[in-house]
């Protein structure tokens, strides 16, 4: 990594950025007078918490890619509001995935999740228009972002959220409560349930920056790495920190019984697997031909360092 860039700045800019974004477009103020539990849960369920590394992955990758085309501001407007989608759509997956038809968690970013907070219905609609609005953060007037960037913006999305990414991961987890799964099968859940979505933030930044096949095939492989790494130390931390410091409930994997690499590979192996695949992702970013890759070296380090 170059010793001249500091990431500590960058990312208390980029944070800042974002957070203002999420403030300014998490509202519903139509609902106020008339169902004023919505326009809270949903900005309950999204702002004061969480790190913020998915919209981190698509500023991080936005910026390395317009870099490389000289013209670090080509696409910024495209990719905030990126950054911000991808994160309501993880946000709206923690709502439901939280609630008691799913993992039935009372805990989440170190606060009562939303549906304690706020019941289930509204807990099941701030989800359901987080979901909707991260669409509509993607599909601005013509003027402000191209529409070609737009579709391919909302393509990319859908396919990570829904049957072929997060949604059908999520089923997978569901579908295998209290049974052991194969290496294979186990990494193929993941992929889809946490990597996906991961992998999406990387290549939806490559593309408001304009990347070239090249790029986009090294940030698509970076992007699955750092989203498998990113669950493999999830596991770890599940049985290693405690609720506190999770700001979720601890040990709730292992007590519902669900397959996780701890439980298949145990600890140390699995701690090893994380440096294993921060190294993949690394490769796969000198692989890319971008020049300016810190800031996502860095988020890759901070990401497997977790569990350590």
């Amino acid at each position: 990594m170059a010793e001249n860039f500091a990431f500590a700045p960058w990312m208390e800019s980029a944070l800042l950025r974002v957070e203002q974004a999420l403030s300014h477009w998490v509202d519903a103020p139509q609902l106020t007078d008339l169902a004023p539990d919505l326009p809270r849960a949903m900005r309950y369920a999204v702002l004061d918490g969480g790190k913020r590394l998915r919209p981190l992955l698509v500023l991080a990758a936005h910026e390395a890619c317009a870099a490389q085309n000289g013209a670090a501001l080509a696409g910024a407007q495209a990719a905030l509001r990126a950054a911000c989608a991808v994160e309501l759509i993880h946000a709206y997956s923690l709502v439901h995935d939280d609630m008691p038809c799913m993992d039935n968690d009372v805990l989440r970013r170190g606060k009562p999740t939303v549906h304690v907070e706020f019941g289930q219905a509204t807990a099941l609609l701030a989800g359901d228009a987080l979901q909707a609005l991260a669409f509509e953060l993607l599909t601005p007037a013509a003027t402000e972002v191209d529409p070609g960037i737009q579709a391919r913006l909302c393509a990319q999305l859908a396919r990570a959220a829904g049957h072929g990414g997060m949604a059908g991961g999520q089923a997978i987890d569901l579908a295998n409560v209290g049974r052991s799964l194969q290496r294979a099968d186990l990494q193929r859940m993941h992929e889809l349930k946490t990597g996906a979505l991961l992998q999406c933030s990387v290549v939806m930044g490559a593309h408001c920056g304009a990347a070239d096949a090249q790029a986009l095939q090294g940030l698509g492989a970076y992007g699955a790495a750092l989203g498998l790494a990113f669950q493999v130390v999830d596991d770890v931390l599940d049985v290693t920190a405690d609720s506190a410091t999770l700001g979720k409930t601890a040990g709730k994997d292992a007590y519902a019984n669900k397959p996780t690499y701890v439980s298949s590979l145990g600890l140390e192996a699995s701690q090893r697997y994380a440096k294993t695949l921060l190294t993949q992702a690394e490769k796969a970013l000198r692989d890319s031909g971008l020049r300016q890759t810190q800031a996502l070296q860095a988020l890759a380090h901070m990401v497997v360092d977790r569990a350590h």
